[in-house]
């Protein structure tokens, strides 16, 4: 037995003292991916997290779906979910958790951070305090974990803050800010004339469930007793559930830190009082087997410090997409801001403002002005409180914070700060390496110099030549406006034929549009505009256009709403195109069009979106001349997506056997091939409740083998769903020549890569 006695001295907790090279603290989805990316390169990384699980607002404490720029679909930012990392976690989830369950999405979370070997992971561990080396440094962070009763000093040369609140940014005296900024102080139109400090709330949310007999509910006393109190209490639905409720919200005009307890009891009270309403009010219907399955114990919150950094990202630089020659990632969810009141609130539950396509985020922002060994990365990056109501989605903080990973490791192997990438001439490897793992910086390439491809001769066995999407499908109305998006080449002027079923005689309106900007999808310009004339029943029509795009870009072939026409679809799926609607998503404040007050400097436009899977099928029609925008010269051009163009390599689905022959002229030494495969970057892979049709992308080639010059098998791969495949050699191999076969992934899906590296 162990018998202590009695002592006057206060006992101190167990220690341990942990030496790594970086510090992470906060264990979101900012946290998880800067920790993985750090650890890829090789960094010695400690991930603190001061819950029982990863993800944070994801997490199924909190049960919040991960978003970023493909914004449900619902705006046009095509082909724009985040990459790296935090795709690599999607796709799994989506692969083994198709249906949403939160708490599978624990378990993902938890094995990706597991599996590194260069991460000691802390749970339930809480920093709580810091060590400065000098005014400027921070030497190490204090912690305490709750359930071993241990102390945990960790030193460390970098640190990242992604903490969500900034504790440690905070007690490193780093500046803050918290509210609204002026109009004046960065010229942003949508800012307040005066300075507040009103915040977005915290948000928590209940699932329910339906029993097969009767239960009854009786709330507690502390349950909102006067549903009325909440203003839009009608929107309430019984089987709503998780972050359909987002709107739950509380806590604007508290201190979204030291209230976070009250604002928690206040959520309750809604909560609670919202159950008793629908059970108990007689104003829903078939509710008698109804029951509370889950309620969330903390608060999702929204907004609290943002720090101040080397840059503050502005309004007009989400609105107008600006450009930097330090970017490192994208964001393209809405200028998303809510009313302090939240659910109490008379107004909308938030103000959404897009804009026309995804912007850049500067490396700048996520590195602290004040404290030399210090980044930042969620929500509390260097941005005002506009451009913050973009840059706080996870999917965003999530992408952001691979790039401090990145910046991290790079700085430690090059024996500098943060600050210095920017000064001695390391901001391009940094950009490249990211670009390497799939971040896919916009218009950012990978450099050519790292991937030996590009002094091979790259052949295939076909090159799909798009001639016909076949016309294979079902009949769709075009009630709602209908476009399909082509990769069109400079100056080719195109004839299509359709077939079309008019109820009655009629009249159809075309157009052909383009973006102003020949790298978003937002087709605002009218090229050419023409009625043809239908007659009643089934009918091929042929049409082309005189106009065309100047440049190789996207362009959208339209039908414009008549409800008396269908037109015929196709099951064939190829990547790079899709059809498009001028439809509603009203989750995302997408009416159709965007039609802002005049005076905030936010553009009017429509809404041009994609239906989900299994909608959104491809229109059928034949093409003359043929598009070839597919070529085997995409391979090695740097590009892992379309960005303007399609970036793909697609074989015809008449190849039986698609193959890509790599040839030097002479023995090449590979130790690392990749090769990055079309995971449909247009689906946002919501991580919880929403669910998705397929757990496996129907572009994603799953079967496929590389062999070198003498055909023998490198490697061998069934049953992939991954988008970036990275086979590595502890021995290089020589070869003057790889072959890689693919299968096409269906019958209706043609074979196709992004691009292949080899290092």
């Amino acid at each position: 037995m162990l018998l202590k006695n009695f002592t006057s001295d206060n006992r101190p907790n167990k220690t341990i003292t942990l030496q790594n090279e970086f510090v992470v603290i906060g264990g979101g989805t900012a946290g998880v991916c800067a920790a993985i990316t750090a650890a890829r390169k090789g960094t010695k990384t400690v991930l603190v997290q001061d819950r029982p699980v990863l993800g944070g607002n994801a997490s199924s404490e909190v049960r919040l779906w991960i978003l970023g720029a493909t914004s449900h679909m619902g705006n046009n930012n095509r082909w724009a979910r985040e990459g790296g990392v935090i795709d690599e976690i999607l796709v799994e989830n989506m692969y083994r958790n198709k249906e949403g369950n939160a708490v599978i999405f624990d378990t993902i979370l938890l094995e990706k951070v597991m599996l590194e070997e260069n991460i000691t992971l802390l749970l339930n561990t809480c920093v709580y305090d810091i060590e400065k080396r000098d005014e400027n440094t921070i030497e190490s962070v204090i912690a305490f974990c709750s359930q071993n009763s241990t102390k945990y000093i960790l030193n460390g040369k970098l640190f990242c803050d992604a903490s969500g609140d900034g504790i440690v940014a905070f007690k490193a005296g780093a500046s803050f800010r918290m509210g609204a900024e002026t109009k004046e102080e960065f010229g942003e139109l949508f800012a307040p004339e005066e300075s507040y400090g009103e915040l977005l709330g915290h948000s928590m949310y209940f699932y329910s469930k339906r029993e097969d007999f009767p239960v009854k509910y009786s709330p507690p006393a502390f349950a909102l007793e006067d549903i009325t109190a909440i203003p839009r209490y009608k929107a309430i639905g019984k089987d709503d559930k998780g972050c359909r409720f987002w709107w739950f919200e509380y806590g604007g005009r508290k201190d979204t830190i030291h209230d976070t307890e009250e604002i928690k009891y206040e959520l309750w009270k809604v909560i609670y009082g919202v159950w008793n309403y629908i059970k108990n009010s007689g104003e829903f219907k078939d509710v008698e087997n109804h029951t509370l399955e889950w309620v969330g114990t903390i608060p999702g919150k929204r907004e609290s410090r943002r720090f101040e950094g080397l840059y503050m990202l502005k309004q007009q630089d989400v609105i107008e997409q600006q450009t930097f020659e330090d970017a490192i990632a994208h964001g393209g969810w809405a200028v998303d801001l809510h009313p302090a009141d939240g659910v109490y609130s008379k107004l909308s539950g938030c103000t959404q403002w897009h804009s026309k396509g995804i912007y850049q985020i500067p490396y700048r922002s996520f590195v602290s002005k004040d404290i030399s060994n210090l980044f930042l990365a969620g929500r509390i990056i260097s941005a005002t409180h506009v451009a913050f109501g973009s840059t706080r989605v996870m999917a965003t903080t999530a992408l952001c914070a691979q790039a401090v990973g990145m910046a991290a490791s790079l700085c430690l192997e090059k024996g500098i700060n943060p600050a210095e990438i920017l000064t001695n001439g390391h901001l391009k490897a940094l950009q490249n390496e990211l670009n390497i793992i799939g971040q896919s910086i916009p218009g950012i390439p990978v450099e050519k110099q790292s991937n030996k491809i590009v002094t091979a001769k790259v052949e295939s066995s076909s090159n799909l030549e798009l001639t016909i999407i076949p016309f294979n499908g079902n009949w769709m109305s075009i009630a709602t406006a209908a476009a399909q998006l082509l990769p069109f080449s400079a100056h080719d002027k195109y004839q299509f034929n359709v077939e079309l079923d008019a109820k009655e005689e009629t009249e159809i309106e075309l157009q052909l549009r383009i973006s102003e900007n020949a790298k978003n999808y937002c087709p605002e310009i009218i090229l050419e505009q023409q009625t043809i004339q239908l007659k009643k029943g089934k009918q091929y029509v042929s049409f082309s256009f005189s106009k065309t795009a100047k440049e190789n870009q996207y362009a959208f072939v339209t039908f414009l709403a008549n409800n008396k026409v269908s037109i015929r679809t196709s099951e064939t799926r190829i990547t790079g195109v899709l059809s498009v609607f001028n439809g509603v998503n009203k989750a995302v404040s997408n009416n159709g069009k965007q039609t802002p007050p005049k005076g905030i400097g936010v553009d009017t436009f429509e809404f041009w979106i994609p239906h989900r899977r299994p909608e959104g099928k491809n229109i059928a029609m034949e093409i003359f001349p043929a598009i070839k925008a597919f070529d085997v010269a995409n391979i090695g051009n740097g590009f892992v997506r379309p960005w303007g163009i399609t970036n793909a390599w697609v074989a015809d689905l008449k190849d039986e056997n698609p193959t890509l022959t790599i040839d030097w002229k002479e023995d090449t030494a590979i130790s690392e091939i990749k090769l990055f495969f079309d995971t449909d970057y247009d689906h946002p892979m919501e991580s919880t409740l929403m669910g998705h049709p397929e757990d496996v992308i129907p572009f994603c080639v799953q079967n496929y083998k590389i062999m070198d010059a003498t055909g023998n098998v490198l490697v061998e791969k069934n049953g992939n769903h991954q988008t970036i495949n990275t086979w590595q050699f502890n021995t290089p191999i020589l070869t003057k020549k790889i072959v890689i076969e693919l299968e096409h992934p269906s019958a209706h899906v043609p074979a196709s890569i992004f691009e292949i590296i080899c290092r």
